[in-house]
């Protein structure tokens, strides 16, 4: 005999789904991508401005005289002493200009020229109104003979003939101190004793007085007050 059949088992019923709100991140996104655009406009302006100053400077850039070669005080500037150089356009410096190189060769600069140092006016002693009529007469000074670091191209001075020892071992009278007007040329880079070499111009009648009375080693300088 057959046995009943088994009541059927109800399925479960499904659970019932809860509907999530579905948030978009789009606006966050549309919003990066406009600070970027805005940034590469902002870094392709600057760019632009520092390529546009770099070509004026370019532009500005002007050919001026160097020093090709150390050159000496007094020592006559040949061409080969010289080459061109261009250098910003600016105000504060003064170097002569490569037009000039005619009119520099054969001058004699009042300072000791360096090596790759642009070449001014000052330097060949323009504006210091010594003349080629002048001869010039170096002068040794030691410590003391002259005011110190204060001797510049162009400066006047009194050459004063200093009484030697026997003078001063000899007792006699002091006489007034004999005097020849100069301007100073150059001056020297002291040695380790302090002692300078001053070249200074002087008229032709006073050349030679001086020159003999420098090699006796008697002379000292008093500048003479600067034109204000």
């Amino acid at each position: 005999m057959d046995s009943p059949a088994a009541p059927p088992v109800p399925r479960p019923s499904s659970p019932v789904r809860t509907d999530l709100p579905i948030t978009t991140t789009a606006p966050v996104k549309r919003q990066r991508r406009w600070s970027v655009a805005a940034l590469c406009i902002v870094l392709a302006v600057v760019a632009g401005l520092g390529a546009a100053t770099a070509v004026t400077s370019a532009g500005d850039r002007v050919k001026v005289l160097a020093i090709a070669r150390d050159v000496p005080a007094g020592q006559a500037i040949t061409d080969a002493d010289l080459i061109v150089a261009e250098v910003s356009a600016d105000a504060a410096l003064a170097p002569m200009p490569a037009a000039d190189r005619t009119v520099v060769v054969g001058k004699r600069p009042a300072v000791d020229l360096r090596k790759g140092g642009l070449l001014t006016a000052s330097q060949l002693g323009v504006g210091s109104g010594l003349g080629d009529n002048q001869q010039q007469v170096g002068v040794q000074v030691k410590p003391g003979q002259a005011p110190a670091g204060t001797l510049a191209p162009g400066d006047k001075v009194l050459a004063v003939t200093t009484p030697g020892q026997s003078d001063q071992a000899g007792g006699r009278s002091e006489a007034p101190p004999q005097t020849v007007s100069a301007a100073v040329v150059s001056v020297s880079r002291p040695d380790a004793s302090g002692t300078v070499v001053v070249n200074l111009a002087v008229s032709p009648s006073d050349g030679p007085l001086l020159a003999s009375r420098a090699s006796t080693g008697h002379i000292a300088l008093v500048r003479q007050p600067r034109s204000s």
